[in-house]
């Protein structure tokens, strides 16, 4: 398992009770949480420092002030930032109210997400 199952618990149920539907796909060993068929923000482990993490869909106009926060890192895969996306450490979702606010973020940017296009078959 790459990912933490009691942080996706969490995040099922704060998403549950703000009554969103989602699902969820397995994807490069992390567990994606989907919102309107768009990625919404992912959960894995940090291979560096063997904790959880969650990747964050924020958008670019709330990424420069979002990485002022404690516990957020820009999201480096390729060697480039991602200016949408930002990475938010374990102990940045602490509390049930952290990680509720990592995902109303994520959330709030999510109706102004593009879907990827979809392959074809």
């Amino acid at each position: 398992m790459a990912y933490d199952e009691y942080l996706a618990d969490r995040s099922r149920q704060i998403l549950k009770q703000k009554h969103v539907y989602f699902e969820e796909k397995k994807m490069m060993g992390s567990l994606c949480f989907m919102v309107d068929e768009k990625m919404c923000f992912a959960i894995s482990i940090d291979k560096d420092t063997d904790s959880s993490r969650m990747m964050a869909r924020i958008g670019k106009e709330n990424y420069d002030k979002t990485l002022q926060q404690p516990h957020c890192r820009p999201m480096d895969i390729t060697g480039r930032k991602m200016k949408s996306y930002i990475y938010v450490d374990a102990d940045g979702m602490d509390t049930e109210e952290d990680l509720e606010h990592w995902i109303q973020l994520c959330l709030d940017f999510n109706p102004l997400a593009k879907k990827s296009k979809k392959s074809k078959k």
